[in-house]
């Protein structure tokens, strides 16, 4: 997400916190929209980090719902 949204800033023309920023914002799907790219590769950049966010989300949520199991001592559901 760093990467992106510094790739982002250059393409924009803004400064790299404003980059930054812009990446976690975004990745975190939460889009005050007070930056809004402009330029057609910084608004598909601005999809992938939002589809990452949203899968990084899934997943920290997935480990600590299976550190919540753990915890309580409770086996793992079987599939049968």
């Amino acid at each position: 997400m760093v990467t992106l949204g510094l790739v982002i800033a250059k393409v924009e023309g803004w400064p790299l916190g404003e980059g930054l920023y812009f990446s976690f914002v975004t990745g975190l799907t939460i889009g005050y929209g007070d930056l809004v790219p402009k330029h057609e590769l910084s608004r598909i950049l601005a999809i992938a980090i939002g589809f990452a966010g949203i899968v990084m989300a899934g997943l920290i949520a997935a480990v600590g719902v299976q550190a919540l199991h753990k915890s309580l001592g409770r086996e793992e559901i079987s599939q049968n």
